[in-house]
């Protein structure tokens, strides 16, 4: 129980859950964070009428009473900015998981207060400016070896502009210690290691850009033909046992990005502990170092409260605007937004909104919106170009796409990888359909592939052909059967299950399979494309395609994928002038 509070103290007056109803709240501001009951809540005031307000608390209320103290403190709900963001993992109100299990053991305690970072650690400073430079926000004035992966940019505050005075020397500092000072038409601002910025409001850039690089993951149904763009959006929408989390994990641990944010929002906690598991022991593929030096971790499980599941969001997105103001790439991945979708849907009711669609508040297309438009190529306020791209897990219920969050999540997306039931119960991962998904930045990143391979577009545009034909085909062989094909159209059907075999599926398990470089994506599709087309021409001279069929080099295409890694491009290159010259040794009987 809450001990009364003094005379003139903001009380609460009503709880419903996590919502709380507070009097002699004149003073507070929306979206400011107070502290609620003896135990200091956090909470964050989401309505004021008059001297009412409404708070949503971030913690669990269950022994929380009306006539508890609440405490304004001024400020927004923030996150704290600096060195120490890299390895760490947080929960949705950027709490250590770390330091509160070293506190308080496995459970987190009512009114929990941990420092988001270590205050007393020294990082080791080196100044990129000297004293008499004009700065303004943004402006690098050092630089802090956070892990071996990620040199950390100390920047000028967004809004900050003048001259400095000093800048520290090299050497030893806390976050809290000043390394520069500068003169300002205000006065004299010191500049730390540390920042603060509140979760709700995206931090400033210079302008947006156009995209023109793709987000490189190694899966090749992704890159080759739905591929995003670095600073682009996308959802994985699917049903239970699809793969949405599998792939996610993927995408965290192969993407090109220079910072990985990692957000599990709402998902089961055994999902969550696999994720909290494994992260610390995977290797990054490039440098050979644990991935987490250049990753961060946010999880609000299924069992926390919900008020935090909704804010999860918010906090990831924050420090990946950090680092990208820092002119780097960062890749989001918040699995799931469904799960976040239902928080809102909860607290919604516990403001008796009027609700929408199943539920659903009205303003949830605006919060989404508001989550994927923080995603983009952009110029920071430095110059330099930084990214975000954001891929999103959907959980529709039933793996039904026209639910409203998957609906409403396509209306702000450009990449739609939809997960198919069907293709899962088949082991065919990963279990995106093609015919269903969709990429909106194929135009955009064409010249960054044509660089890598002149004929991508084309290849890209084959296969996807193919494909559309064999689904179309399948609805008569359903009817009755491949045998009353001719043999011009069975060779679709042969070639769209070379693609979806030797192409498609990838193995998250093999060595040579879980990564596949854009030049070996490039080079299996040639081996699979060039057998259809001299194929196709060899069939018009009267060839029977089981002769095709049954050429040596044939079977290898299937397990080219297995058996060449991404060092041996070699060998898929004479893979396909084996076969190359076995099909013109069958045409050769077929021509004279």
């Amino acid at each position: 129980m809450s001990n009364p509070a003094p005379a003139g103290t903001p009380v609460v007056t009503r709880i419903s859950g996590p919502i709380v109803t507070a009097r002699g709240m004149a003073a507070a501001q929306m979206y400011e964070v107070v502290q609620v009951g003896a135990e200091g809540l956090t909470g964050e005031v989401v309505k004021l009428d008059g001297d009412q307000a409404t708070i949503q608390i971030y913690e669990d209320t269950t022994m929380l009473a009306p006539g508890a103290p609440v405490r304004l403190t001024g400020a927004p709900l923030s996150v704290l900015l600096g060195p120490g963001l890299i390895g760490n993992i947080y929960d949705g109100i950027q709490r250590p998981l770390p330091g509160i299990a070293a506190q308080s053991g496995a459970w987190i305690r009512r009114g929990e207060k941990v420092a988001p970072l270590d205050l007393a650690r020294r990082w080791p400073f080196v100044p990129a400016l000297a004293a008499g430079a004009e700065v303004a926000g943004g402006a690098v004035i050092g630089t802090v070896a956070e892990t071996p992966l990620v040199e950390h940019r100390i920047l000028v505050p967004p809004g900050l502009a003048g001259r400095l005075r000093s800048v520290a020397p090299a050497g030893d500092y806390t976050l809290e210690e000043p390394v520069a000072v500068v003169e300002t038409p205000d006065g004299a601002r010191a500049v730390t290691l540390l920042q603060r910025w509140p979760v709700r409001v995206p931090r400033p850039v210079r302008e947006r850009l156009r995209i023109t690089e793709p987000l490189v993951t190694g899966q090749r149904i992704i890159d080759a033909l739905f591929p995003i763009g670095k600073g682009g959006t996308a959802a994985i929408p699917g049903g239970f046992g699809t793969g949405k989390t599998i792939t996610q994990h993927q995408l965290a641990k192969w993407s090109d990005a220079d910072i990985i944010v990692y957000i599990g929002c709402g998902e089961r906690g055994n999902e969550m502990t696999e994720v909290l598991r494994e992260f610390p022991e995977i290797r990054d593929p490039q440098s050979g170092r644990p991935l987490m030096d250049r990753t961060i971790l946010i999880a609000n499980t299924s069992n926390m409260p919900v008020a935090a599941r909704e804010v999860s969001i918010y906090t990831g997105i924050t420090l990946a605007e950090y680092y990208r103001d820092q002119g780097r790439s960062v890749a989001v991945f918040a699995d799931s937004t469904s799960r976040w979708a239902e928080a809102l849907r909860e607290l919604a009711a516990r403001l008796e909104e009027m609700p929408a669609e199943e539920g659903f508040p009205a303003t949830l297309p605006t919060r989404l919106a508001q989550f994927y438009e923080r995603a983009g190529s952009v110029a920071t306020l430095a110059g330099d170009r930084g990214a975000i791209s954001i891929v999103g897990a959907v959980s529709p219920p039933g793996g039904d796409f026209s639910e409203p969050v998957t609906q409403h999540t396509q209306r702000f997306i450009r990449c739609f990888w939809a997960l198919d039931t069907e293709l899962a119960n088949a082991r065919h991962y990963p279990s995106i359909h093609w015919l269903r998904s969709y990429s909106g930045y194929a135009e955009d990143v064409a010249g960054w592939w044509e660089r890598q391979a002149p004929d991508w577009s084309a290849l890209r545009a084959e296969a996807l052909e193919i494909l559309q034909r064999e689904d179309r085909l399948q609805q008569i062989v359903k009817l009755v059967g491949p045998d009353v094909l001719p043999d011009s159209q069975r060779l679709i059907l042969f070639a769209a299950e070379l693609l979806k075999d030797g192409f498609l599926t990838q193995s998250a398990f093999d060595e040579n399979d879980m990564y596949c470089t854009p030049v070996r994506q490039t080079a299996l599709l040639r081996l699979i494309l060039g057998l259809y087309r001299r194929a196709r021409e060899i069939i018009q001279h009267g060839a029977p395609l089981l002769r095709i069929q049954q050429l040596p080099g044939v079977p290898g295409i299937v397990r080219a994928k297995s058996a060449f890694g991404n060092e041996a491009v070699d060998g898929l290159v004479k893979l396909e002038q084996e076969l190359a010259r076995q099909l013109e040794a069958l045409a050769g009987e077929y021509q004279k």
